[in-house]
C-alpha cells in the first residue's frame, strides 16, 4: 500500500486529492495546522476512513515537518498549503512569503534529509505568468508575476527545480491555471459568484459586488486538476506540466452563466462593482497550453466551463435551500 502525504488537505484541491489517492487504495497523511478552530468541512466525509491519518504541523516550523516525514516514510508528498488568496496577499505580504515560497523550501529540506527517495509535488500557479509574455502560456513562457502571492509561488517553483537538479530529488511543480468547485473558498471570485446568485435567487440577498468584470481566466474543474498532480508522480522522469483547459473566460461571463443557472433574467440587476475588490495589478489574460500534459500524461478536462458553473450553481442553492 503506498503512503502519500499532502500539506494543505483541508483545503479545495487538498480534499479532492485525498479523496483520489483513498480510492487507489494509499494511505493518507494529511498535515494541519493547530488552531483554536480547525476546519474540516471538506475532509469531514472523509475522516471514518482508517487508511486516512492527519497529523498536526505547521510550514513555518522545519521540524514538525521533518519529524513528520520520518515518521511517515511517504512515497508521494504533495505541497499543496499556502496563502492562497491573491488580494490577501497585498494585505499580508510577508505571511504570503512565508507559506507560499519559503515553507516550499522547509518542504523540501524535510524531504531531502527524511525521506529523499519520495516523489514531490509542487502547487505551482498561473499567476506567476502575470503580465504574460505569449499567449498562450506554456511550460517555457517567462514569469512576471504581478502580486506577492505570484512572486512567491515563482520562488517555490524555482526552488522545488533547483532541489531537483542539486539534489536528484524527484521534484516537480504543476503550473495549474484556475480551478473551482463547489469547496473554493468564499472568498474566490468563481465560488462568490455561485454562492451570491445562488442567495439572490432564494431572497437571502439583493446584489453581488464584484471588481473587475473584464479580467479574464482559463478555468477548469479542481476534481480534474488534482488527477494531473497524481499522474506527474507516476512517471519515470521529473518534469514539470502546464495545467490547463486552453480556453479563457471573463469573470463577465461566468457572472452571465451563473445568472442563467439559478434562472435570473438580468445579471446587470443584481450586479454592483465594488472597487475595494480591484487588484492594485490586474492579470488581464491567463489562457494555458497543456498540450505536453496531453501527450505525455494522458491527461485531459471532463468538465466544460458551462458545465462547471452550472455545477457550482447548483450545488450552491441546494446547500442554500437548507439554511435559513
Amino acid at each position: 500500500m503506498k503512503k502519500a502525504f499532502i500539506t494543505g488537505i483541508t483545503g479545495q484541491d487538498g480534499s479532492y486529492l485525498a479523496e483520489l489517492l483513498l480510492d487507489k487504495n494509499y494511505e493518507v497523511y494529511g498535515l494541519t495546522r493547530r488552531t483554536s478552530t480547525q476546519n474540516f468541512a471538506r475532509i469531514r466525509h472523509l475522516t471514518e476512513n482508517p487508511r486516512l491519518k492527519l497529523v498536526s504541523g505547521d510550514l513555518i516550523d522545519q521540524h514538525s515537518l521533518t519529524q513528520a516525514l520520518r515518521d511517515i516514510q511517504p512515497d508521494e508528498v504533495y505541497n499543496l498549503a499556502a496563502q492562497s488568496f491573491v488580494k490577501a496577499s497585498w494585505e499580508q505580504p510577508v505571511l504570503t512569503g512565508e507559506f507560499t515560497a519559503l515553507g516550499v523550501t522547509r518542504m523540501l529540506e524535510a524531504v531531502r534529509f527524511a525521506c529523499p527517495t519520495a516523489k514531490f509535488y509542487q502547487a505551482s500557479s498561473s499567476e506567476m505568468f502575470g503580465k504574460v509574455r505569449e499567449v498562450p502560456q506554456k511550460e517555457e513562457t517567462p514569469f512576471y508575476p504581478r502580486s506577492p502571492y505570484g512572486v512567491a509561488k515563482v520562488y517555490g517553483h524555482w526552488i522545488t527545480v533547483n532541489y531537483r537538479e542539486s539534489y536528484n530529488l524527484f521534484a516537480v511543480s504543476g503550473i495549474l491555471f484556475n480551478h473551482e468547485s463547489p469547496r473554493r473558498g468564499l472568498e474566490f471570485v468563481t465560488r462568490k459568484i455561485s454562492n451570491g446568485v445562488a442567495r439572490i435567487k432564494l431572497g437571502k440577498q439583493s446584489v453581488i459586488e464584484l471588481g473587475n468584470l473584464e479580467a479574464k481566466r482559463d478555468w477548469g474543474y479542481a476534481k480534474d486538476y488534482v488527477e494531473a498532480m497524481w499522474l506527474m508522480l507516476q512517471q519515470a522522469k521529473p518534469e514539470d506540466y502546464v495545467i490547463a483547459t486552453g480556453e479563457t473566460h471573463s469573470v463577465q461571463e461566468f457572472l452571465e452563466l451563473a445568472c442563467k443557472s439559478a434562472g435570473i433574467a438580468n445579471w446587470q440587476k443584481i450586479y454592483r462593482h465594488n472597487p475595494l475588490f480591484d487588484r492594485p495589478a490586474e492579470v488581464d489574460l491567463l489562457i494555458g497550453d497543456a498540450t505536453k500534459a496531453h501527450q505525455k500524461l494522458g491527461w485531459k478536462t471532463s468538465v466544460t466551463f458551462e458545465q462547471l458553473v452550472d455545477l457550482m450553481v447548483k450545488q450552491e442553492l441546494e446547500t442554500e435551500s437548507k439554511t435559513s
